[in-house]
C-alpha cells in the first residue's frame, strides 16, 4: 500500500493487482526489454505489416486513399529489401537496449525507467508524455535536419530517402548511425531524462512507433499527417519533424527551393 500511495491515485485501478504481481516476479530489467518488444512488435511491426497488405485485403479502399501514383509506388524487391534492413535495425535496437540494462544493472542504477508497484498517476502521466513529446520532437527535428547536411546525407541519410514514395516499414529503413541517433535516442532518452514509469513511456512508445508507420504508411488517413511527410520525401527540404511545431518555428512547414542529392 506504501508503494501505491508514494505516486498518488492511480488512474488505471483495474490494472494494479495485475501489475503489482507482475513486479512482483519478475526483475525489473526483464520487464523493462520484454514490454518495450511488445510494444514495437504490436505498434510499429503489426500496423506496418496491415498497411503493406491493404492493396490486397481492401483495395477500393487502398486505391482511395494511397497518396502517390501506381508508377511511384517501390517495387516487390524494394519492400523485400526494406524488410530485410529494417529487421537488421530492430535486432540493432534491441540489443543496444540489452546492452544499456546490462551495464545499467552492472554499475547498480537499476533501470533507465521506474519499475514500481505503484502505477502513475493521470497527472504524472499526462505531465511526462507531453514533454516527452516536445523534447522527441526537438532532437528529431535537429538531428533530422542536420542528416540533410550535404556531407551526412550522402553517406548516412540518402538509405532512407530511397523511398520517396514511402510505406509504412521505411520509417526505419536507415543507416544503423541514423537509426540510432535520429530514431531510438530522440524517443527513448526525453522519459529516461524524466525518469518517468515503465508503463508511461510504454504508451508514449506505442504512439510514436503508431504515428511514424501511419505517417510513413503512404495512406493519408489523419488529417494529412502522411501527405505531409510524403512531401518530405519527394522535395527533401521541408516537413522535417513529427508534430509540426519546429517547423513552423522555422518555416520549414512550407515548400522552399527544392533539393535533391
Amino acid at each position: 500500500m506504501e508503494a501505491v500511495k508514494e505516486y498518488g491515485r492511480p488512474f488505471l485501478g483495474p490494472l494494479t493487482a495485475f501489475w503489482a504481481e507482475t513486479v512482483a516476479t519478475y526483475s525489473a530489467q526483464r520487464i523493462e526489454f520484454v514490454g518495450t518488444f511488445m510494444i514495437q512488435i504490436l505498434f510499429f511491426w503489426l500496423p506496418s505489416m496491415l498497411y503493406l497488405s491493404l492493396d490486397v485485403l481492401a483495395p477500393r479502399f487502398s486505391q482511395h486513399h494511397k497518396i502517390q501514383p501506381a508508377p511511384k509506388q517501390p517495387t516487390r524487391s524494394d519492400i523485400v529489401r526494406c524488410f530485410s534492413v529494417v529487421t537488421q535495425n530492430q535486432i540493432l535496437s534491441s540489443a543496444l537496449h540489452l546492452a544499456l540494462i546490462y551495464l545499467s544493472k552492472r554499475s547498480g542504477s537499476g533501470t533507465s525507467y521506474r519499475v514500481t508497484t505503484a502505477l502513475p498517476t493521470i497527472t504524472e502521466f499526462i505531465r511526462d508524455i507531453a514533454i516527452s513529446l516536445v523534447l522527441r520532437e526537438a532532437l528529431f527535428y535537429y538531428s533530422h535536419r542536420l542528416l540533410h547536411v550535404p556531407f551526412l546525407y550522402r553517406r548516412i541519410h540518402k538509405k532512407h530517402h530511397k523511398f520517396t514514395a514511402p510505406i509504412a516499414l521505411a520509417a526505419q529503413f536507415a543507416h544503423p548511425v541514423e537509426q540510432i541517433f535520429a530514431n531510438a535516442l530522440p524517443i527513448s532518452l526525453p522519459p529516461q531524462l524524466l525518469y518517468s514509469h515503465i508503463l508511461t513511456f510504454w504508451a508514449y512508445l506505442a504512439w510514436e512507433l503508431f504515428n511514424t508507420a501511419t505517417v510513413h504508411s503512404g495512406y493519408d488517413f489523419f488529417h494529412n499527417k502522411a501527405r505531409m511527410h510524403d512531401l518530405h520525401h519527394e522535395n527533401f527540404n521541408l516537413n522535417y519533424g513529427s508534430i509540426g511545431l519546429f517547423d513552423w518555428l522555422h518555416g520549414t512547414d512550407t515548400l522552399g527551393k527544392t533539393h535533391r542529392e
